[in-house]
């Protein structure tokens, strides 16, 4: 949020395929699934009509950006190949790009081909969930082709991150994992990176909390912080919902992140997001 009176305050913009996002007042990121279980919304965008009319409908209610999976990363999800990825993944990215040109799309992956083949139809950002663990050449792929890269923070993988996760302290080794990759990813002459706690992926219900009530220490790492709070299983362990009852739940953490120094909310329901940044601004700036 805009604040000079913070002490990690500086100006931030991200630079997709030459177009300068700014980040200086927090935004939002619509969410695109186009796998058939996703754990709120899978399989409700089946034709192009559907993702043209989800895409407008966001586009519209104030997203800055459009975030494309085509793999389900829930706990437990099933396996598929990168050819099946990239059978979900292409036709949409080409007829986004084709009646959308002006929005940036995000890839939501953890393979490099992937991304490759995504950067090449116009994607503009890679959304990484491993952050560089589960596909050794993706560090390099994001470094060649110099996009905005998000950096999440995850324990293990899909299939193991919630078998018991253990932490002697999270917010020192979350911290430490960041700044190690940060280190390389400059290394390597990446300049647009974003990070990402990771809610829910690899984190016990009170590892979630303790990340969310301490999200403003992450701020000294200088780099744009995104949160995926989004209806899940966080809100609904605690208020004893499911994820179609989970939008106020979402909203109210939403708002905690914004106050705790939060730069971009990826959610599945824009126009909500975007009423707690304008709500939240206000408040910062008077």
């Amino acid at each position: 949020m805009k604040n000079e009176n913070n002490p990690f305050y500086r100006k931030q913009t991200i630079n997709c395929n030459g177009k300068l996002i700014s980040l200086d007042t927090p935004i939002v990121m619509g969410i695109l699934n186009l796998t058939p279980d996703s754990f709120f919304d899978g399989g409700s965008y089946k034709t192009e009509q559907d993702i043209l009319h989800k895409v407008e409908q966001m586009i519209t209610e104030g997203a800055s950006i459009i975030d494309i999976g085509a793999v389900s990363t829930r706990p437990n999800a099933a396996v598929i190949s990168i050819e099946e990825e990239l059978l979900r993944l292409m036709p949409a990215i080409k007829l986004i790009r084709k009646e959308f040109p002006e929005i940036p799309l995000s890839i939501d992956t953890f393979h490099a081909e992937v991304a490759t083949e995504s950067i090449n139809e116009g994607a503009s950002i890679i959304n990484d969930i491993a952050g560089g663990t589960m596909d050794d050449k993706m560090f390099e792929t994001i470094a060649k082709y110099n996009i905005p890269y998000i950096l999440m923070h995850i324990q293990g993988t899909p299939a193991t991150m919630q078998i018991n996760p253990v932490y002697d302290n999270i917010i020192t080794e979350v911290m430490d994992y960041f700044i190690l990759k940060i280190n390389r990813l400059h290394t390597l002459g990446v300049n647009d990176l974003i990070i990402d706690p990771g809610f829910g992926f690899g984190k016990t219900l009170e590892h979630n909390y303790e990340l969310l009530n301490k999200l403003a220490l992450f701020q000294m790492l200088e780099c744009p912080i995104l949160c995926g709070i989004s209806r899940k299983s966080m809100i609904n362990k605690v208020l004893h919902t499911k994820p179609a009852d989970a939008l106020n739940g979402t909203t109210v953490l939403n708002t905690i992140a914004l106050l705790n120094g939060a730069n971009i909310l990826r959610v599945h329901d824009v126009k909500p997001a975007v009423e707690a940044i304008k709500l939240v601004n206000h408040i910062q700036n008077n």
